[in-house]
């Protein structure tokens, strides 16, 4: 008996192609319509970016995403879980990163880690937080309580939070804030890694359009929440005519035409298409 308990236990779970799939998502508070009528999908091992500026809607959705929102209508599915109904089936599998959510700030930098790594049932939380604190470069101030880290400090730290249970799909809320170009290239380095071993997908919210650029399989663009344009980043800059991400952002931001005022490409993620 124990022996096939230990085998089951170490089945991997079903990991469908699209990982997220999200059809006609609505959320409003009374008269105000926050996030608009969004359908697509991310499939796994991609990245996707949640572009847009300040009140397009992209942290109600990424929050939606992750179960913590219910929505006004429509339905998510996760993993192939239903979200809504079924949330805490799926919650082990994802984690979220962002320099804008605070740790408990006088506990030290390995007794948050210790607490998230229980908080998720992981069976040797030492062993994978000294795997983390290795790759993230966490050592020198493991010990110190986080509320008296730098800012880039803590978003390493962050970042190592969201990696303690392996996820199958990470949210990414600017993962390089606050970190100087040589420490944020080695993350973005370090994620590409992880992607490519795990075969995570990852979902990213960036204002740093070069990294969205080098990050990124496909992107949506939000304004007033709705997708207002999608695509890769060179189908992108080649429908706006731009040689550069930020250009494009500025464009849809302010209401430039297109180069080619085409019809809003069906979200594909990379050329995988809909299931």
């Amino acid at each position: 008996m124990l022996g096939k308990r230990a085998e089951k236990e170490e089945t991997p779970p079903f990991i469908p192609s699209a990982v997220i799939d999200v059809q006609n998502l609505t959320k409003r508070y009374g008269d105000v319509t926050v996030v608009n009528d969004l359908s697509f999908k991310v499939h796994r091992g991609t990245t996707v970016a949640l572009l847009g500026g300040n009140g397009a809607g992209k942290t109600t959705t990424i929050s939606m995403l992750m179960g913590v929102l219910l929505p006004t209508s429509g339905s998510i599915r996760v993993l192939g879980e239903n979200m809504i109904r079924d949330r805490f089936r799926i919650m082990h599998r994802i984690n979220f990163s962002s320099p804008y959510v605070d740790m408990p700030k006088r506990l030290s930098v390995r007794q948050n880690l210790m607490f998230f790594a229980r908080l998720f049932g992981l069976k040797k939380p030492r062993d994978r937080i000294a795997e983390l604190v290795n790759d993230l470069q966490l050592k020198d101030f493991l010990k110190r309580p986080v509320g008296t880290l730098s800012a880039g400090q803590k978003t390493r730290v962050s970042v190592a939070k969201a990696l303690i249970n392996r996820p199958d799909i990470l949210f990414l809320d600017e993962p390089t804030a606050s970190l100087d170009p040589d420490t944020a290239d080695w993350l973005r380095s370090y994620l590409e890694d992880y992607q490519r071993q795990s075969g995570a997908a990852i979902m990213l919210a960036s204002h740093n359009m070069a990294e969205v650029e080098r990050l990124c399989d496909h992107v949506l663009m939000m304004k007033n929440g709705q997708i207002v344009d999608n695509g890769t980043p060179e189908g992108l800059l080649e429908r706006y005519g731009r040689t550069n991400m930020e250009e494009v952002f500025l464009d849809i931001a302010r209401d430039r035409q297109k180069i080619e005022p085409d019809n809003l490409p069906e979200f594909n993620n990379g050329g995988q298409g809909h299931e």
